[in-house]
Parts: C-alpha cells; sequence; structure tokens
C-alpha cells in the first residue's frame, strides 16, 4: 500500500535551526520528525524548508529564497499527496522588505490562489492544506546577532499581527489553520528559531492537528 504523503513547506523553522549551535537539529529534535513518528508508517513526511525562505520576495543577498516560486516544482515533485502544510512569513519581517502584516498577507494569498489553482486542476482537489501561522519574534531579538537584520523596532510588532490575517486567508481559501505561538515560543538566544523542546512541542501540535485533517 502506497503511503500518503504529507509535504511540510516552509523556512529554517521547518528546516530545524538549531539558535544554540548554528546547525540543524537531529531528526527526534524537529517537528516535522515528531509529526512522522506520530503518524506512524502509513505516512511519510517530506520535508520541504529553507533557511532564509520568504513567501514570495526575491533576496539578492541571500540568494534563491522566494517560495512562490519553487511551491509549484515542489508540488508536482512531490505529487500525490494527501496534504500540504505551510508555516511561512518569518522572513518577511525582516527589515529590508519594510512589509506590514497585511503586505506579507498579501502575498500568503498569492501564494494559497497558487496552491489552489495546482490542488483543483491539476490534482482534482486531492489534497488539504494546513496554514500555519509561524511563532512570534521575541522581545530578545533587539539583542540577538538576527537584531540589525530583522529590525527588532517593528519585526516583532509584524509578525504579532500575522496569526488574524492567515486565520483570514484559511477562511477564504478553505484551508485548515493553527497558530502556532499559542502553543510554542522562540528561543531568546535569537529570538527567531525554536530551540529542540518548541520545536518537539510543535511536532505533537501539528500532529494533533493533522489527524483530525487527515481523519
Amino acid at each position: 500500500m502506497q503511503k500518503k504523503r504529507i509535504v511540510c513547506f516552509g523556512d529554517s523553522l521547518t528546516w530545524g535551526y538549531d539558535p544554540d549551535h548554528r546547525v540543524r537539529f537531529e531528526d527526534g529534535d524537529r517537528w516535522t520528525q515528531v509529526l512522522q513518528i506520530e503518524m506512524g508508517d502509513d505516512y511519510a513526511v517530506i520535508e520541504e524548508g529553507q533557511n532564509g525562505r520568504t513567501i514570495a520576495t526575491d533576496d539578492p543577498a541571500e540568494g534563491e529564497k522566494n517560495g512562490l516560486t519553487y511551491i509549484g516544482p515542489c508540488m508536482e515533485s512531490q505529487s500525490p499527496f494527501t496534504l500540504l502544510i505551510i508555516m511561512l512569513g518569518c522572513n518577511d519581517c525582516k527589515r529590508k522588505f519594510a512589509y506590514s502584516a497585511m503586505d506579507i498577507a498579501g502575498e500568503m494569498q498569492i501564494m494559497l490562489e497558487k496552491v489552489q489553482a495546482y490542488n483543483r486542476f491539476r490534482c482534482k482537489d486531492a489534497f488539504k492544506v494546513l496554514l500555519v501561522a509561524p511563532p512570534v519574534v521575541a522581545e530578545s531579538i533587539k539583542d540577538s546577532w538576527l537584531g540589525d537584520s530583522f529590525g527588532y523596532e517593528n519585526a516583532r510588532k509584524v509578525s504579532l499581527e500575522l496569526a488574524g490575517w492567515y486565520q483570514q486567508l484559511a477562511e477564504m481559501y478553505g484551508c485548515a489553520y493553527l497558530d502556532a505561538a499559542q502553543y510554542v515560543q522562540v528561543s531568546d538566544t535569537d529570538g527567531v528559531h525554536l530551540d529542540a523542546e518548541n520545536q518537539r512541542k510543535l511536532g505533537q501540535v501539528i500532529a494533533e492537528t493533522v489527524k483530525k485533517i487527515v481523519g
């Protein structure tokens, strides 16, 4: 029997970036792998996380990070799948982009339209989508090595406002929705990434949500 595939599309929070050692967490400490364990052998969890990935913005300083240009090829290469989990928006809070929460939500709307079109016209609505609002940038970003990049004056404010916009988008596009900030907090080490404990916790929470979605 073919396994049901779950594609996890995100940034460094999905890749599993360790804020303390600046490397990738081991399998047992990444939320995607916790999800795999919780879902069992009937499912295959596909990790599609990329450090620095934005929703729909080119970032010449960091390379090819535009999620909108990759989501199409990703869906094609990973097809067929049962569920697509999208957790993006943190990197869009960086100072260089100067986006408001509404701007970022506008980017996400374009991505969801692209996903919905692919699902409807290429897959006959075969997969479901879970939209996850990312954890909130911490106040400690001010003293972090990432503080200059994110611009601590505005990054936390914008990230706090994303969940409300994402919830509206989920309702508009018929997606399941989860606000990660209700369950996990980022590490004060850099103010952006999750430590191992919160990675594992997020994996448990997402697994509970996924089980309700896929039945």
